[in-house]
């Protein structure tokens, strides 16, 4: 008792510390100073010294990494809310570990081809997985993977699982939030953002919907009572023949993505060795990207050893329209990716054009090889013409129709998975993937992933893995691995090496790209955790200084950080980091230091999160990016710039099994600001209903 009084102690004086440090260091007023200390100093108030629930991986600590590592990378912000969204389904509906059914595990998504079949053939041959602890020994699996599956597994008895798979399940979720300071004149709504998400599923029938209204939206437009975004969908799963029919919204994924993928980009993280090669997928869509999932009817079955899917769909999409007479609008300058219509100017381009889409997913299974195929045509019901005002703009897709086909593979040997993909479309511009996934020791695994995609290869439904917003003009090589050099001691590293044949945003001239990132973590037991991260990145980018043709100039970034983690007792956490982000070629220099407080109070079902942060950057250039916890199915990850604080307290009431409440409020008090000055405040509330 007295060992663990004398951590409190401890963590209590750092606290207090901290607090005096960053009251010293700062100009501005931050309501969440007083209330920080004030929390701090009740939750000391209790004794720690009996254990209140069992020590459980944190889901901050597992996606962390790999979300501000995809938001700081600002050409597809669409990701990390993916990314977020897709854990969380698993978490809400954990995988049955010991099903050795693949499309059961394959919904792991962050594991390669080569981990999931490693597992069905474990369960197969030797039986039922136990614990935790026997996942580290089947190939292709170490302490760290097997810690980060935690969340998201069940190690039952597949009868159990399956005796309650008729019974009528609900899940209503509905939340509102709203920013200070984010309110525009121009905005036709109120400024409150609302999501509302509904699921059912009974047996082998499934279903639900999903509305959200944007900040500065309507919640009802072009007077219908239709929200601006609606999506809905019913599906069934079988284990015959006819595995999935999809009436409604869904996603569909095959091969390497670079043909067919509405879902999460791959071969994004240098610090997730696992999350490299893709799977077939069709499944029900649920996310808030409204410009990327199909509408229509989808059907997949498998035959022994083949599987198919086809799909039919009718969707519009947002766009920007003008016309050659002057009257009727005719052709397409660019398509919406925002998904905002909250001004009169965004509004007209909502669902300006409509687009036709069939496909066809076709795999063989062979042993420990796969071949597939996939094809998809697109009808537009314009034709796209572009703007055509810049060089940038000349290998753009113009025209009504586009058909995309592509070929695919992966194979286990031994140890080692081969994968790839070729993807043509009817220009005759190319796709190509190849790509290399390795256990070649008990203590080390690596990958490595070749791209090639022509400047003019063009797939609306299609992201194969890379550093662009799109699947095209890319050239590029990654590698990284991860070692257990010593107990407790994991490294990961990775480089990835881009080329840009052609113009790309903010560079007037073919260019190339470096990142390189080396993370070491060092976790000798579950109350204690320490990380040192390096991470370096290189891009060419136009000299505004320059007239004409501007010339290039490098921008290298380097960001050092560590971070503590620690448990005093099994209801509290805490979590300390310090960034540091320099720049070269110029003097801009950035400085981040946070404390993150997780609490539980078990007699009244209560978790409590909390941050106080401190920042101090010279320029934009400089930004620093920290992930932040949030509501469900949401995500905060603020680029923090300027010289100013970052607080946020979110509460989490358990009303019994039926029920879950959270309420979020953040504010950033800044000093001297690149953007604005002053103060910007967040508040969110969150009601979860399960019935």
């Amino acid at each position: 008792m007295m060992k663990n009084c004398r951590y409190n102690i401890n963590f209590t004086s750092f606290a207090l510390c901290f607090e005096a440090f960053a009251a010293k260091n700062l100009t501005s007023n931050n309501k969440l100073k007083l209330i920080f200390l004030i929390v701090i100093k009740l939750i000391f108030s209790f004794s720690f010294c009996n254990d209140i629930f069992s020590q459980s991986v944190n889901l901050t600590d597992i996606i962390s990494h790999v979300i501000e590592e995809i938001a700081s990378d600002a050409s597809d912000t669409e990701e990390a809310a993916l990314y977020t969204e897709k854990l969380q389904d698993l978490a809400d509906d954990p995988v049955n570990i010991n099903s050795s059914d693949p499309d059961e595990i394959s919904r792991l998504f962050f594991l390669s081809d080569f981990q999931v079949r490693s597992l069905i053939d474990y369960t197969r041959n030797t039986g039922r997985i136990l614990t935790i602890y026997e996942i580290t020994a089947i190939p292709g699996f170490d302490r760290e993977l097997a810690a980060m599956m935690v969340p998201f597994i069940n190690i039952e008895n597949n009868s159990v699982i399956s005796s309650s798979g008729g019974r009528w399940r609900n899940s209503f979720i509905t939340s509102l939030s709203c920013r200070t300071g984010a309110t525009d004149p121009t905005y036709t709504g109120s400024p409150w953002k609302s999501l509302t998400k509904y699921k059912f599923a009974a047996g082998s029938l499934s279903g639900g919907f999903t509305m959200e209204k944007d900040a500065g939206e309507k919640f009802f437009n072009h007077n219908t009572l239709i929200p601006d975004f609606f999506s809905a969908n019913i599906c069934y799963t079988g284990k015959g023949i006819i595995r999935k029919i999809i009436a409604g919204d869904f996603s569909a994924r095959a091969g390497q993505g670079t043909n067919l993928n509405t879902g999460i980009r791959t071969g994004l993280s240098l610090v997730s060795p696992g999350f490299m090669a893709a799977k077939n997928e069709l499944k029900p869509y649920t996310s808030t990207d409204e410009n990327n999932f199909f509408r229509g009817t989808a059907m997949a079955v498998r035959i022994r050893n083949v599987s198919a899917s086809f799909f039919f769909s009718l969707n519009s999409l947002d766009a920007a329209t003008d016309s050659t007479d002057g009257k009727q609008e005719d052709y397409i300058i660019s398509l919406g990716k925002t998904g905002l219509h909250n001004t009169q100017a965004s509004l007209q381009k909502k669902d300006a054009v409509s687009i036709t889409t069939w496909g066809l997913n076709i795999s063989y299974d062979y042993r420990n090889i796969r071949l597939g195929f996939s094809g998809v045509s697109d009808k537009l019901s314009l034709r796209m013409e572009g703007a055509g005002n810049s060089p940038r703009d000349l290998f753009d897709f113009k025209g009504y129709h586009n058909s995309v086909y592509s070929a695919f593979y992966n194979s286990t040997i031994k140890n080692f998975l081969l994968f790839g993909e070729i993807s043509l479309n009817e220009n005759g511009k190319h796709a190509i993937v190849q790509g290399i996934a390795a256990k070649p020791a008990g203590r080390l695994t690596f990958n490595l992933l070749y791209r090639n995609y022509s400047p003019g290869y063009t797939s609306f439904h299609g992201k194969g893995p890379g550093v662009s917003s799109e699947t095209a003009n890319e050239e590029g090589m990654l590698g990284n691995f991860t070692f257990e050099a010593a107990k407790h001691l994991f490294i990961t590293g990775g480089c990835d090496i881009s080329k840009f044949k052609w113009l790309r945003y903010r560079c007037s001239a073919p260019s190339y790209a470096i990142k390189k990132v080396l993370l070491a973590r060092y976790a000798p037991s579950g109350k204690l955790a320490m990380e040192a991260l390096y991470n370096y990145k290189f891009a060419m980018v136009d000299n505004p200084g320059t007239g004409g043709i501007k010339m290039q100039t490098p921008l290298i970034s380097r960001i050092v950080r560590g971070t503590i983690k620690y448990s005093p007792a099994d209801n509290i956490s805490f979590t300390t980091r310090i960034d540091h982000k320099m720049i070269s070629h110029s003097s801009d220099r950035g400085i981040l230091m946070l404390q993150d407080l997780k609490f539980f109070m078990k007699k009244i079902s209560l978790t409590v999160w909390m941050r106080y942060c401190i920042f101090n950057t010279d320029s934009y250039n400089s930004r620093i990016y920290t992930y932040e916890n949030d509501l469900l199915y949401s995500f905060s990850i603020p680029a923090l710039s300027g010289s100013g604080s970052r607080s946020y307290i979110m509460i989490k009431w358990d009303a019994g099994k039926t029920a879950e409440m959270r309420l979020r409020y953040g504010i950033t008090s800044t000093g001297t600001v690149i953007t604005d000055t002053g103060c910007r405040e967040d508040i969110k509330i969150q009601v979860r209903l399960r019935f």
